[in-house]
C-alpha cells in the first residue's frame, strides 16, 4: 500500500516504502556569506527527469557551515572559485513575480519562503496545479463491520488501491502524488463534528441575530463542505435556512472542478447550491472587507504554507536568512543573507515578544548552554552556525489577513503539530514524491520545482500565543508600507489548542466510527495533530 499525505497511528504519511529515494538538482554549499551543504539524492524519478547531481569539484570548493576547512566568511578570493560571484549578478525575484513563467526560472534568485511557494503553488507548474489528487472513497468506510484497527488499514490499502487504478486511466499516475485527510477517510462524521462544534458556537453568540456565514480555504474535493452542510440541513433546519458558505480556493484547477461538479451536480443534488459560493483567490490576495460574524476553517492547509530558513552566528547570535540561487544550469545554491526581509524580521519580533515562553526551548541557540556552545565554537574547525529552523512567515499574513478582512471571525483550524522523517532543523519540513507508485522521503526542499510535496508542522502553541498578541494589540510590528490601517479594526480573539483526539472524543459521533472489537480509528489515529479553535463561550 502507498503510503499517505496524512499521518496516521501506524501509517506514516510520508513513510518510505521502498529504497528509492530521489535526486534533487546539484545541491552544492556555496555562501554569501554562511551556507550548508544540502544533501544529493541516489536515484532519479522518471517525473523529475533531466535532474543530474552536477560535478562541483573537490570538497575545498564548498564554502559549508558543515565543512570545518571554511569556518569564516567567505572571501573575495574565495568566492571567484565558486558560483557564490554570481549571487549580485542575478535578480532578486518572489513567487509572485514568477506566476505567470510557463518553467522553472534560471538565473535567479529567492528567499527560500519564494522558493517554496512558488515549487507549491505556481499556476503553470506547481505541485498543487499539477500533480496532487486527494484519495476520496466513493462511499464511507462502515466501521462497525471491521474488526480493529489493523483490519481498518487493510480495508483502507484496498479502497486505497482501487482508487490509485481508477487514477490511473488517465496516463499520469507515475506522476501524480495521491494523498488522504481525516475529512475523507472519516466521512462524513469527521465534517460532522466540525459542524457540531460551528453550530453550537453559533447559536451561543449569534443565533437569532445574524446569520450562518462559514469561509473555508483549501475545500480539496468539497467534502468537508458537503458534510458539514448535510449535517446542518438535517439536523438544524433553521439554521441551515440562514447558512451561507464560501469556499477560498487558491488553485483554479480545484476552483473549476468545485464550480463544475460541486454546484452543478454534488451541490444540487444535496440540496445546496444556492448556498455556497466558490472563490478562486489566494487568502493571501484577499482584499474584500467581511464585517459579519463569520466561521472561518482551514483543515490541512497550514502544513503547506511556505516557511522561511534562518540560522544564527554561533558567535554574534544574530540570525541569518536562507536565499536560494538557480544558476543558468538550474542548479540550486543555498546561501545567507546577514540583512533580514521585513517579513522574516517582524515573525521574529513578535515571537519574542509573545511566545517567547513557549518557544524557548525549541530555539537553535537554547537547546544546550551558552557557555558550552561557546566552548563548541571555539575548537578548531568547528561550524560558525547553528543548525536551520524553518520560521511560518506566510502564517502571520494570514493572520494579518483575520485581522484586516475578517474581524469579527471565529477561526477553526487543524494540522500536524509534529511530523516523523523530516529533513533536519527545526521545525524542518517532509518533502516527498511519488516514485514507482511508492512515496519516498527527501532529505532537502531544494528539488525540481512542482513534483515534491513539502510540508510542515505547526507549533500550535507559539501560533496561538501570536495570534492572541496580535489581535488583542494596535497593530504592533505592521510593517508602515503593507496592511495600513490594520490597528483599529480587529476585535480581541481567543483560541485554544486541542489535540486531535479530544474535539472528537467532544464532538463526533464515536459509535459510528467503532469497530468490533471496540478500536475507534478517529480517535486512535492522527495523534499528531492539532487544532485551534475558539476559546470564548461556554460551549468549551
Amino acid at each position: 500500500m502507498s503510503s499517505s499525505r496524512s499521518i496516521l497511528r501506524t501509517l506514516p504519511r510520508h513513510q518510505c516504502l521502498s529504497s528509492a529515494s530521489c535526486r534533487a538538482r546539484a545541491l552544492p554549499a556555496i555562501a554569501i556569506a554562511f551556507a550548508s551543504r544540502s544533501r544529493p539524492f541516489t536515484s532519479t524519478p522518471p517525473a523529475a527527469r533531466g535532474l543530474k547531481k552536477k560535478n562541483n569539484g573537490p570538497e575545498h570548493d564548498a564554502y559549508s557551515v558543515d565543512n570545518p576547512t571554511f569556518r569564516d566568511l567567505v572571501g573575495d578570493a574565495a568566492a571567484t572559485r565558486s558560483p557564490i560571484k554570481d549571487f549580485h549578478k542575478v535578480p532578486m525575484v518572489t513567487a509572485e513575480m514568477l506566476k505567470n513563467e510557463i518553467q522553472p526560472p534560471t538565473n535567479v534568485k529567492m528567499l527560500v519562503r519564494d522558493f517554496i511557494d512558488d515549487s507549491l503553488y505556481n499556476p503553470n507548474y506547481g505541485y498543487f496545479s499539477k500533480q496532487a489528487v486527494i484519495f476520496s472513497p466513493e462511499q464511507p468506510f462502515d466501521f462497525n463491520r471491521i474488526k480493529d484497527d489493523l483490519d481498518f488499514q487493510r480495508v483502507m490499502g484496498e479502497r486505497y488501491a482501487e482508487f490509485e487504478s481508477l487514477v490511473d486511466e488517465d496516463g499520469l499516475i507515475t506522476q501524480r502524488q495521491v494523498w488522504h485527510t481525516p475529512t475523507e477517510l472519516f466521512k462524513p462524521y469527521y465534517g460532522e463534528a466540525i459542524a457540531r462544534y460551528i453550530v453550537a458556537q453559533y447559536k451561543f453568540e449569534h443565533y437569532p441575530y445574524q446569520d450562518l456565514i462559514i469561509y473555508e480555504i483549501g475545500g480539496g474535493n468539497g467534502t468537508l463542505m458537503m458534510n458539514i452542510l448535510d449535517y446542518i440541513r438535517d439536523q438544524e433546519p433553521d439554521v441551515y435556512a440562514r447558512t451561507r458558505y464560501r469556499i477560498i480556493e487558491i488553485s483554479s484547477q480545484l476552483a473549476e472542478q468545485q464550480s463544475q461538479s460541486l454546484l452543478t451536480t454534488t451541490a444540487s443534488v444535496h440540496g445546496h447550491d444556492n448556498c455556497v459560493e466558490i472563490i478562486n483567490k489566494s487568502i493571501f490576495d484577499w482584499d474584500t472587507d467581511v464585517g459579519d460574524p463569520c466561521f472561518f476553517v482551514a483543515t490541512e492547509v497550514f502544513d503547506n504554507f511556505a516557511h522561511d530558513l534562518i540560522r544564527y552566528d554561533l558567535t554574534t547570535e544574530k540570525p541569518v536568512q536562507g536565499v536560494v540561487m538557480i544558476d543558468s544550469d538550474g542548479d540550486f545554491h543555498e546561501l545567507y543573507q546577514p540583512v533580514l526581509d521585513p517579513l522574516a524580521k517582524r515573525y521574529l519580533d513578535l515571537r519574542d515578544k509573545f511566545a517567547k515562553r513557549s518557544y524557548e526551548k525549541q530555539h537553535p541557540l537554547r537547546r544546550q548552554p551558552r557557555f558550552f556552545r561557546r566552548l563548541k565554537n571555539a575548537l578548531p574547525f568547528s561550524a560558525n552556525l547553528s543548525e536551520a529552523e524553518y520560521i511560518p512567515t506566510k502564517l502571520l499574513l494570514l493572520i494579518d489577513v483575520l485581522r484586516k478582512h475578517f474581524p469579527e471571525h471565529h477561526l477553526i483550524a487543524s494540522d500536524f503539530s509534529s511530523l516523523p522523517d523530516a529533513i533536519k532543523g527545526v521545525n524542518a519540513p517532509v518533502v516527498q514524491t511519488r516514485y514507482k507508485g511508492q512515496m519516498v522521503p527527501c532529505s532537502t526542499y531544494m528539488v525540481h520545482q512542482g513534483y515534491f510535496d513539502i510540508f510542515f508542522p505547526t507549533n500550535f502553541e507559539v501560533f496561538r500565543d501570536i495570534y492572541h498578541g496580535l489581535t488583542n494589540s494596535t497593530g504592533m510590528f505592521t510593517p508602515r508600507n503593507s496592511l495600513a490601517g490594520l490597528g483599529g479594526g480587529a476585535t480581541s480573539k481567543r483560541v485554544k489548542v486541542v489535540n486531535h483526539r479530544e474535539f472528537v472524543e467532544s464532538w463526533a459521533d464515536l459509535d459510528a466510527t467503532r469497530t468490533k472489537s471496540g478500536d475507534n480509528p478517529m480517535s486512535s489515529f492522527y495523534q499528531n495533530f492539532s487544532m485551534v479553535i475558539p476559546s470564548t463561550g461556554s460551549i468549551n
